[in-house]
């Protein structure tokens, strides 16, 4: 499967319009042939525009590592100060 680019995506927009153009030509002129496979072409096209829009929220999304931070590190005592009476 390939991976469309996210910078690509105004241009997938812009097929997709056309596809659905083309569609309710074919529709109006009665070529069955071409309104099922635009009809097709158009459900990959928006396939990939949901692909697109996931891949972007995933990316604008923090994920929880489960690291420390500074704080929780400096918080914290080790073995020996509470054996020193530190």
């Amino acid at each position: 499967m390939l991976r469309p680019d996210p910078r690509e995506r105004r241009r997938l927009v812009e097929i997709k319009d056309n596809l659905v153009d083309r569609i309710a030509e074919a529709e109006r002129e009665g070529w069955l042939g071409d309104v099922k496979g635009h009809g097709t072409t158009l459900e990959g096209a928006k396939d990939k525009l949901a692909q697109m829009d996931a891949q972007t929220a995933r990316s604008k999304q923090s994920i929880y590592l489960g690291m420390p931070s500074f704080g929780d590190i400096a918080a914290r005592s080790t073995a020996a100060d509470t054996e020193t009476g530190s």
